[in-house]
């Protein structure tokens, strides 16, 4: 048991198992103990049919909750063994149901004194416990039926990379790594346009001294994502653009985009901002569900600064 004291609650399925496999083999044995050859499996599918009602193979397999085959597989044991028998559905002859044969009612009485006495001894585990671990286990059944396992423990592996993420300003270290980034998202759907080169290929000069601002996005220290804020001319009636937002594929589907974004939103009205503008293209699915998912707006007419532009959208502050 030392290796349940080291692991804890995270260890729960095989402490679970362990305990099952305890209980089934002294199911084993007291069934030996009664004289009766009974296998433990059987007991789930004997007992459904032991109200002398015939049943089909989907509908106990719905009702003890296992599979069609597993189910299947112990009624051709039980058949074996004579102690259930096929008829034909009366309602559906294409089928067949099932019901205890002479022998298996007879198996049956003797597992009611069975049950009788296991049931006994299982209230004098209940008696002695402090815990009732029959409510517990109905208990984490319905949890887990709301919320399965593995969605709640994606949530938190989620939670725990956002919170390792961290959205720092832009420094010359930083420069390889905005370049590429930005050059290799552009370059999966399009070509480096001269504009393009202008902006990523020195950001010192053509964004932050021109009154912009470039934030990063550091992901257990490496950089994972980039965006720009670009002081836009009076005339156009924005404070800034948010541009050049791009995110390394090898560490998507964390939430880095998303973050970026609001950071450059943040940052924005900190400056006093109330307008942002942004353009883009309507391939990028995934970018354009970001920034409507942000309260960004298409404006009905527009005039693309990029060939690839064919979308571009607003944000009110």
């Amino acid at each position: 048991m030392d290796f349940f004291e080291k692991t804890g609650p995270m260890a729960i399925g095989s402490r679970l198992r362990m305990l099952t496999d305890t209980l089934t083999r002294n199911a084993s044995s007291i069934y030996s103990m009664y004289g009766l050859d009974f296998k433990p499996k059987w007991f789930p599918v004997f007992y459904m049919l032991a109200d002398e009602r015939p049943k089909s193979v989907t509908t106990i397999a719905r009702e003890i909750g296992q599979s069609h085959p597993s189910v299947s597989t112990i009624v051709k044991e039980l058949v074996a063994k004579g102690l259930v028998r096929e008829l034909e559905d009366k309602d559906d002859r294409r089928r067949s149901v099932l019901t205890l044969s002479d022998e298996g009612r007879s198996v049956a009485d003797q597992l009611i004194v069975i049950l009788r006495d296991v049931d006994r001894a299982v209230a004098r585990i209940a008696n002695e416990s402090r815990h009732d671990l029959w409510a517990a286990v109905a208990e984490w059944e319905r949890l887990l039926a709301q919320e399965p396992m593995l969605d709640r423990v994606a949530a938190i592996k989620a939670e725990r990379e956002r919170q390792e993420v961290e959205i720092v300003d832009f420094k010359p270290e930083y420069r390889e790594a905005f370049f590429e980034l930005n050059r290799q998202w552009i370059e999966r759907y399009w070509t480096l346009e001269p504009h393009d080169l202008e902006m990523i290929g020195d950001p010192e000069k053509n964004i932050l001294a021109a009154g912009g601002h470039i934030l990063v996005a550091l992901y257990q220290g490496r950089v994972a994502g980039v965006c720009a804020l670009c002081k836009m001319d009076e005339a156009s009636g924005y404070d800034y653009e948010l541009a050049k937002l791009a995110v390394d594929p090898a560490i998507q589907r964390k939430g880095i985009g998303l973050r970026l974004c609001r950071a450059a939103i943040d940052r924005a009205k900190h400056l006093g901002a109330t307008t942002l503008f942004l353009e883009s293209n309507t391939r990028l699915k995934p970018a354009i569900a970001l920034y409507r998912k942000l309260g960004f707006r298409e404006l009905e007419a527009y005039h693309p600064a990029y060939a690839r532009g064919d979308i571009q959208m607003d944000l009110k502050l």
